[in-house]
């Protein structure tokens, strides 16, 4: 015969009730906490997808296999065409033809002339010169006898005066090649 509930020994009768207290959920006061947990994860996740970002906008703007030229004398882009020799393989010619300065978020015309040099595409990057200022990569129409044309634009920013670079890439058969134009944009 079994004894009953009332007749066991106090320790084992103590046992019996705490343990089905001890697989109760918390309180609601308990659930009320600041979640750190949660607010870590969260800033985890925003850490992990900027430097991601970071990561593969470095990757997209990546000219490890371009061939650079550098300018071969100063010009000013809001002044007129900028030319430049692509070493003894061609020259390139410029034009951002705007009514004035080049200001930051107008569409800009941009109008490239390559000779010497069979280039199947060409494009404009623009860059901003000591502060990141994202991708701004402007793919160029063909518009025959090595005359490209398109659309750009430079991005705003807070300084009063903003030191930008137009970077021009040519794809030949022989491999990317480029040379640049530097220019400043004042905030309006």
């Amino acid at each position: 015969m079994l004894p009953s509930r009332r007749y066991l020994h106090p320790t084992t009768w103590v046992a019996m009730n705490i343990e089905p207290a001890m697989n109760k959920t918390p309180d609601t006061a308990d659930n009320a906490r600041f979640p750190v947990l949660k607010v870590l994860m969260l800033v985890t996740g925003i850490a992990l997808a900027a430097c991601s970002w970071y990561a593969f906008s470095n990757w997209l703007r990546s000219d490890d296999d371009i061939t650079w030229y550098p300018p071969t004398q100063e010009c000013n882009l809001h002044q007129g065409t900028c030319a430049t020799a692509l070493g003894d393989k061609g020259r390139i010619a410029l034009k951002v033809p705007v009514s004035g300065r080049i200001t930051a978020l107008t569409p800009l015309p941009l109008a490239l002339e390559v000779k010497g040099v069979t280039a199947q595409s060409a494009a404009v990057d623009f860059i901003g010169r000591g502060m990141d200022m994202g991708l701004n990569h402007f793919p160029l129409q063909a518009a025959g006898q090595g005359h490209f044309s398109g659309m750009g634009q430079v991005g705003i920013c807070t300084q009063e005066v903003m030191p930008w670079r137009a970077r021009i890439i040519l794809d030949t058969p022989d491999g990317r090649i480029g040379s640049w134009f530097d220019f400043d944009v004042v905030r309006s």
